[in-house]
């Protein structure tokens, strides 16, 4: 199995689960928050955001 057929299953993967995968964004970007001591919060919410919105379209690909 080829890396496009891996990556095609975890796409479809995400599409099926978005609200696990928007969860786990919200999760990891919150880790970041905590570690960093919320000096970065707002490029690590903005990605979060751009995370999220990607994970929402992908059944429209």
């Amino acid at each position: 199995m080829g890396i496009k057929d891996w990556f095609s299953k975890g796409k479809k993967a995400a599409a099926e689960n978005k609200d696990a995968v928007k969860d786990g964004i919200d999760k990891a970007g919150d880790f970041v928050d905590d570690k960093t001591g919320g000096q970065h919060s707002e490029h690590v919410d903005k990605g979060q955001e751009v995370a999220k919105d990607y994970v929402e379209n992908l059944d429209e690909e």
